[in-house]
């Protein structure tokens, strides 16, 4: 590759190199970041979609205040237009003063209770959404929330917005999951009760996950998105166990488990059914229950073969702003008999198991980085597709008929396959009729 070429690399040579052998050109940490608008709706923690500042609202009656400069706090304004915001969200801007002294840190307790004596009704508790300033100001915010907490008389919690941190240990997505679960105080557990955590909007109303579940013998499933009051939040408190459907939700289930003693089980998004098969049979063992998903398997198989039949050979790109793992459904589309040549994705240690497979089936699959400078020379004219999966994989290929896969609420286990399959038909029979 030239220096005026967008990086990528085949999927054959990154399963060779392995999870420590990942090249720099695809460590967004060790170079400059390109947000390209195919990168622009995910690259800031509180860009689109549910970012921090909207999922720190997921607590029932929740507030919340934005502690940033001007230029950080104004996209929120849109936000704020939204249904259900526009009461929820206050200010508390910075000046060059709060960001060269953080004076602005001894304002935040009597904000907090401004904006909290502002409301019809006392909130149930106050989020404090803090930016990349306060990150390299080295701010307590954990200190500064209990003494906002004490001098306001509610609870307080942190969300950070911080993209310096994307990358680290503890990511914003995943931090802000941990403080929206830190009210739950310890009760009496009821074995009959289920926690779904790792979303802010439910599942889709036609998962089988919910029939499966009653089948098992669990009269309760709690979703902290279906909650409307506090009291109801606080009744997760009496999940016999907890099930993760989303990665960055690991923190918050292991925090719950230590302080409350709530186990949990991680349940991942997969489109392929033999594979979801797989995982419910390990699910059933674990709590002792015969799963029957054969009727679930047979239809979610049947529209993944009819697919198949249907369009063997297509090409497809799959990008990363979408609902599941990139990689695991760029697996899905090879194992369904499409060609996939290119893959635009972050790679982590846990997309490997993946990676390995699709270089068995496709070793030259192409994988590109959204963050990576050079993607300014992308031309898609080197790898024409068929049909793109994701907004970015979109941007990249305009032409080509796309299947966003980015919804609030998302289908899950057999149901996402069936989505994914059929979504994918109604673009190819859309691109037919043009």
């Amino acid at each position: 590759m030239t220096e005026d070429t967008a990086y990528y690399i085949t999927a054959e040579k990154l399963a060779q190199a392995g999870p420590d052998g990942v090249p720099s050109e695809l460590r967004s940490s060790e170079h400059l970041i390109y947000s390209s608008p195919a990168a622009l709706s995910f690259n800031s923690p509180g860009a689109q979609g549910f970012g921090v500042k909207r999922a720190a609202l997921a607590v029932p009656g929740s507030i919340e205040l934005l502690v940033a400069p001007g230029c950080c706090g104004r996209n929120t304004t849109i936000l704020s237009r939204s249904g259900g915001y526009r009461d929820r969200f206050f200010y508390l801007l910075m000046d060059d003063t709060d960001i060269v002294t953080g004076r602005h840190l001894r304002k935040i307790p009597e904000a907090v209770k401004e904006a909290a004596d502002s409301c019809d009704e006392k909130p149930s508790c106050v989020m404090i959404c803090i930016t990349c300033v306060d990150a390299l100001l080295g701010t307590d915010m954990e200190r500064v929330c209990r003494r906002a907490s004490e001098y306001a008389g509610l609870p307080v919690l942190p969300s950070y917005m911080y993209a310096l941190t994307r990358e680290g240990r503890e990511p914003p997505m995943t931090s802000v999951r941990k403080s929206i679960y830190s009210l739950l105080e310890k009760r009496k557990r009821k074995s009959d009760v289920v926690n779904i955590l790792g979303e802010f909007a439910p599942l889709s109303d036609d998962s089988e996950i919910y029939e499966i579940l009653k089948s098992a013998g669990v009269k309760k499933i709690n979703e902290i998105s279906r909650l409307t009051t506090f009291e109801e939040y606080l009744e997760m408190s009496e999940a016999n166990f907890n099930i993760v459907v989303n990665p960055e939700c690991r923190l918050a289930a292991g925090d719950l488990n230590k302080r409350l003693g709530m186990p949990y089980i991680e349940l991942r998004k997969l489109h392929q059914p033999s594979q979801i098969r797989r995982q419910y049979e390990l699910f059933g063992s674990a709590v002792g229950a015969e799963i029957d998903d054969a009727d679930y398997l047979r239809r979610a198989e049947k529209t993944v073969n009819d697919f198949s039949e249907k369009y063997h050979g297509i090409s497809a790109a799959v990008g990363e702003t979408l609902n599941g793992d990139t990689f695991e459904i760029a697996l899905s589309l090879l194992r369904s008999g499409c060609c996939v040549p290119e893959i635009f994705g972050t790679v982590s240690g846990e997309n490997f198991v993946y990676i390995k497979r699709i270089a068995e089936i496709s070793p030259e699959t192409r994988i590109y980085t959204n963050l990576s400078p050079t993607m300014l020379f992308y031309d898609c004219s080197d790898q024409p597709v068929d049909v793109t999966i994701g907004a970015d994989a979109a941007y990249y290929h305009p032409d080509a008929p796309n299947v966003p896969w980015n919804s609030d609420i998302q289908p899950f286990g057999y149901a996402a396959a069936e989505h994914l399959y059929r979504a994918l038909d109604d673009a190819l029979e859309g691109r037919n009729r043009r």
